[in-house]
């Protein structure tokens, strides 16, 4: 008999999950309370990136990661996904920040990252602002255009016999001897299941609560600018050094490092900012100031640059940075 799933979240993980589990024969149902990709995934950059993580756990996931990317771009067309293996230069501003970055690379290599001291970093971005000590380039850290990987894998996935069903979900339905039976969604659909996916992602720990298997997942705000479309000016995935620290950072205060990075259609997305304000949505001009006078410093020319837009979402954030993945053991047929 085929086992039947229901993957809860139609983002880019939810999305993967429901195209490897279709592809593996199981019978699949996605539902999310929204349209496909309109959480987490329509709001971030789609980074694939080895550069900012430490060795361990995430490193290790990230790297496997960047593999099944490949993968996924070769099945379903890179250009369906606007995969892109540009690259990452991470750029120090002073000479005690180039040693700091120098080991954390060394680090990175020891553990399988390719990483490559650049000492003149003009030379391969050359719109840098002067007088920048080196860095060190990431050949492996690539780009994806979230919405449309989240789309387009969910599209395979239909295409090999998955449902889309648009709802919220409720409660686990539990059958004789507590054994998962299936999914309620708050309009009181009960949809049939021998194991459900929780993959709703900033919003994972309250779907955890409501299938009996809670988890400490919070949201961090972030935002992001996008400029007017220009000629191909910035070449790789750049950032400051700082942007790893504040990555790893448990603070709960507002955290800003530079971002840039070109498109294939031709705007600039600049971040990063960071912050635990609940699911708070509102526009801070304070921040989105705070970002783009950082870029400038980093590429002088966007000062001559128009913003189009801006937009801001919720990152997943747990606060042991561990990813949660796996079979839960409290409630058994739920899977992180």
């Amino acid at each position: 008999m085929t086992s039947k799933v229901v993957v809860v979240g139609a983002g880019v993980v939810g999305a993967a999950c429901a195209f490897h589990a279709a592809s593996a024969g199981l019978d699949v149902t996605v539902v999310d309370r929204g349209a496909v990709g309109a959480g987490t995934t329509s709001r971030g950059e789609g980074n694939v990136l080895l550069s900012d993580k430490e060795p361990g756990p995430e490193l290790d996931l990230a790297r496997l990661s960047r593999a099944l990317w490949e993968e996924a771009g070769e099945e379903l067309g890179s250009d369906s996904i606007e995969l892109e293996a540009k690259g990452g230069l991470v750029v120090a501003s002073t000479a005690e920040g180039l040693t700091t970055l120098r080991g954390f690379a060394l680090r990175q290599a020891t553990a399988g990252v390719r990483t490559e001291p650049v000492e003149h970093v003009r030379d391969i971005e050359p719109h840098l602002a002067p007088g920048l000590p080196g860095g060190i380039h990431y050949p492996q850290d690539a780009q994806v255009q979230p919405v449309l990987a989240a789309a387009a894998m969910l599209h395979a996935a239909v295409a090999r016999g998955a449902r889309f069903h648009t709802g919220e979900i409720a409660a686990a339905v539990m059958g004789r001897g507590d054994r998962l039976t299936g999914v309620r969604t708050v309009a009181g659909d009960v949809l049939p299941a021998d194991a459900v996916v929780n993959a709703a992602g900033t919003w994972g720990g309250e779907v955890g609560r409501r299938l009996g298997a809670p988890i400490e997942v919070l949201p961090r705000r972030g935002f992001v600018l996008v400029t007017e479309p220009l000629p191909r000016m910035v070449r790789h995935k750049v950032y400051s050094a700082d942007y790893v620290a504040n990555v790893a950072s448990s603070d709960a205060g507002l955290e800003t490092s530079c971002v840039v990075e070109g498109t294939r259609g031709g705007t600039i997305l600049i971040g990063a900012s960071r912050e635990r304000v609940g699911f708070d949505t509102t526009m801070n001009p304070a921040v989105v100031a705070r970002l783009a006078a950082q870029a400038c410093r980093l590429f002088p020319f966007l000062r001559g640059i128009h913003l189009i837009r801006t937009y801001r979402g919720f990152r997943p954030y747990c606060p042991d940075h561990l990813p949660v993945i796996g079979p839960d053991p409290r409630a058994p047929g739920v899977i992180h």
